[in-house]
């Protein structure tokens, strides 16, 4: 199985993912975590650029970027461990390009998509766990935690307005597959709610 953590930064996506990968591994489960960007080698690279707050890109050399490094990350990852037989945990896929570059940056949802569909190469989530926390929320967690901004997080609050609508928008266009979970509740109760929707998908 193939399932993918969205959300903004500080909505706990990590957290939830390890709650997920330890009540896998306590059934028997083996369990692949990665992210994106990153996961594999060049891919980590290719992370480095992209949120570098030093660089300044065009919103298309972004979109690339992201687009190249899923590619690898799908050929040398993500397929082959479900080949293996693994549950794969991401934190973040297809649905964050397609609301940081497509609603974010503006280059549209659907450019985005045909931009990765190569990269993809039919390799789509069972199932996306949307965490949603209003981003003001999501940017008081961050600053708890004392995280510098990087790149994508300093493009600012309207940016980050649109990419939260793209969300919404995206989970509103295929409900079948993304589940909305409230994130601004305790950990132990979204990952409840995550575990009880998790079973009655497997």
């Amino acid at each position: 199985m193939f399932i993918t953590f969205e959300g903004m930064d500080g909505a706990g996506k990590t957290t939830q993912i390890r709650l997920l990968q330890e009540k896998l591994e306590r059934a028997g489960a083996r369990v692949c975590v990665t992210r994106e960007p990153g996961g594999a080698q060049v891919a980590e690279r290719v992370r480095a650029l992209l949120l570098d707050p030093a660089l300044d890109m065009a919103p298309l050399t972004e979109a690339y970027l992201y687009a190249a490094a899923r590619a690898e990350h799908v050929r040398r990852v993500i397929r082959p461990a479900l080949e293996r037989g693994e549950v794969v945990l991401c934190d973040r896929y297809l649905d964050s390009s397609l609301a940081y570059q497509g609603y974010g940056r503006g280059l549209g949802a659907e450019n985005v998509r045909a931009l990765n569909a190569a990269a993809v190469a039919g390799c789509l989530p069972q199932r996306t766990y949307l965490l949603l926390l209003p981003e003001a929320r999501a940017s008081q967690r961050r600053r708890q935690r004392g995280e510098a901004p990087d790149r994508i997080e300093s493009a600012g609050a309207e940016f980050l307005r649109r990419v939260e609508a793209g969300f919404r928008a995206l989970a509103a266009q295929e409900p079948e597959r993304i589940r909305c979970i409230d994130a601004s509740a305790s950990p132990e109760a979204v990952f409840a709610r995550i575990a009880a929707d998790f079973d009655a998908l497997s």
